[in-house]
């Protein structure tokens, strides 16, 4: 026992803890393996510059639009049932995924993945609250989920490489079924199923609004930076403004809601949010664009691409590890905004980038942003996690991938349509060569030596000049966020050694909830 209050979590919660982390490294590495296939689907189905970036985020925004639903949902209906039906139907999404025959039908199924994906973060979260009561034990364990997390991102690149090239650009796919089938073996072992006491009603209206809210404000802004300003693009912002502001509005007035709002009035919680959200949008757009200029600009193979991606993983996952110790001698705030702004000297790097082969640079500056986010998403996750009544650990996770989730497939929909503009506005170059690099790429490959390079030096100069520029919008973020966090959250985590003091008063919590330990600055 912990201070005689907390129980610590026995060996199989351990092994539990690893069941929990097949879902985890996989959606990570779904995403990971995808950014590398990328130019070779390009060439295959021919998408529009739309269409590819529907490709890319149309996964991540469904994650985000359903996480929220699905935490709820498991909390009432058990979170390791759940989990087991959202593993076998992205088990079966992957395979139509990996045999789609048009840029249409891989959106479709991407968009099928991504609901499905849902149910995943959010129930391992949940039942990593109902398994870890001890603070510091949960506190490791999630520092272990998280960088399972980053984990993917290491394997993705290495295990994905060698696919392209030996495969067609489907097989990467495939990598889920495995992982999804063991899951679904191992769960009924080792993981103990959890369900609220308090089993509300799930509010379909507040569903249908989360969706109303984020899906027409992605795709008003994608639009927006594909076509300009229009009368579809801002009627899309509209809308989904106005169904956002509903939304909001209704989960305050619900006895019940579908998202918890008085949560946020935990300035840790909001300010760790906030934060996660931001170093989100800034690593999913620039990472998106690194691994297309290390192979189409820097001409390195998938493999040789996704090898030089290895380090800054690995040096993510080993930052993520040290978070909780780290925390423990110098503060929660400190490890937060401190890593934001290593992040924003390792995108200054990145705005530096030549447009020829500028691979160490590219490493260094990804090296350095892994390195200073990592901690952050352990411990942001930590605090949102333990502010929540353990029946609401679900819907609690939920919000902290939401936020994740949003941000990454909002970086890749903002960052990569701001840099697919610039790339329009400064190739200059004719029909489907002057919107997308790889369709360049792809024109160049039918052409003399010659004609080739001339083609392909306007087109390598305007994306990197995108990358540069994206680069530099992540350099603001970090900065400011980074600064964010060590004003807001070093007075709200602060407390005397030992003392545990809670995040605000017992009235934020709903009437008759059960509170898990407060956070306090004790890793």
């Amino acid at each position: 026992m912990n201070g005689d209050t907390h129980p610590r979590a026995p060996g199989r919660a351990w092994l539990g803890l690893g069941v929990l982390a097949l879902p985890t490294l996989l959606l990570s590495l779904d995403m990971s393996v995808l950014y590398l296939a990328l130019p070779h689907l390009a060439a295959d189905l021919r998408p529009t510059g739309g269409q590819m970036l529907w490709i890319m985020d149309v996964y991540g925004f469904m994650i985000a639009g359903f996480l929220i639903t699905m935490g709820t949902l498991g909390d009432r209906i058990g979170r390791r049932r759940l989990l087991m039906a959202g593993a076998a139907v992205f088990g079966l999404a992957s395979v139509a995924a990996a045999f789609s025959s048009s840029a249409e039908a891989l959106i479709a199924t991407r968009a099928l993945m991504g609901v499905a994906g849902a149910t995943l973060m959010p129930s391992t979260l949940g039942l990593i609250s109902t398994m870890f009561a001890d603070p510091r034990q949960r506190a490791v364990a999630i520092s272990v989920w998280t960088s399972c997390f980053m984990g993917g991102t290491a394997i993705g690149p290495v295990v994905g490489g060698a696919l392209l090239q030996w495969f067609w650009w489907g097989s990467v796919f495939l990598l889920g079924v495995p992982v999804m089938v063991l899951l679904l073996v191992c769960a009924p072992l080792l993981l103990p199923e959890h369900r609220s006491a308090h089993r509300g009603r799930l509010d379909p209206v507040s569903v249908l609004l989360s969706l109303a809210a984020i899906l027409p404000l992605v795709h008003g802004l994608k639009t927006l930076a594909e076509h300009g300003p229009g009368t579809a693009s801002l009627a899309a912002l509209a809308l989904g403004l106005a169904a956002g502001a509903v939304f909001v509005r209704r989960q305050l007035r619900l006895a019940d809601p579908l998202l918890d709002l008085r949560l946020l009035r935990q300035r840790p919680l909001a300010v760790a949010l906030a934060a996660m959200t931001a170093g989100a949008v800034a690593m999913g757009g620039t990472f998106l664009l690194i691994s297309q200029y290390l192979q189409l600009v820097a001409g390195h193979s998938p493999l040789v691409a996704g090898l030089w991606q290895v380090p800054p993983a690995l040096a993510m996952i080993a930052a993520t590890l040290a978070a909780a110790p780290l925390a423990a001698r110098i503060g929660r705030a400190n490890v937060i905004g401190g890593g934001m702004l290593v992040t924003a000297a390792g995108f200054a790097l990145l705005c530096a980038v030549p447009a020829a082969d500028g691979t160490v640079l590219v490493v260094a500056g990804l090296l350095l942003a892994s390195v200073g986010l990592g901690p952050g998403a352990a411990l942001g996750t930590d605090i949102v996690v333990g502010s929540a009544p353990r029946d609401r650990a679900g819907a609690a996770g939920s919000m902290s991938e939401t936020c994740g989730e949003f941000g990454i497939a909002l970086g890749v929909a903002l960052l990569g349509s701001l840099a697919s503009a610039v790339y329009r506005a400064g190739a200059d170059l004719p029909g489907e060569a002057g919107r997308t690099l790889p369709a360049a790429v792809t024109a160049a490959a039918e052409l003399p030596a010659a004609a080739a390079a001339a083609l392909l030096a306007p087109a390598h100069e305007a994306f990197t000049d995108g990358l540069r520029l994206a680069a530099a919008v992540g350099v603001v973020a970090m900065i400011a966020f980074g600064a964010l966090a060590l004003v807001l959250l070093r007075p709200a985590l602060t407390a005397a050694p030992g003392e545990k003091p809670p995040l605000s008063d017992e009235s934020a919590a709903p009437a008759g909830s059960v509170r898990t330990t407060p956070v306090s600055d004790e890793g």
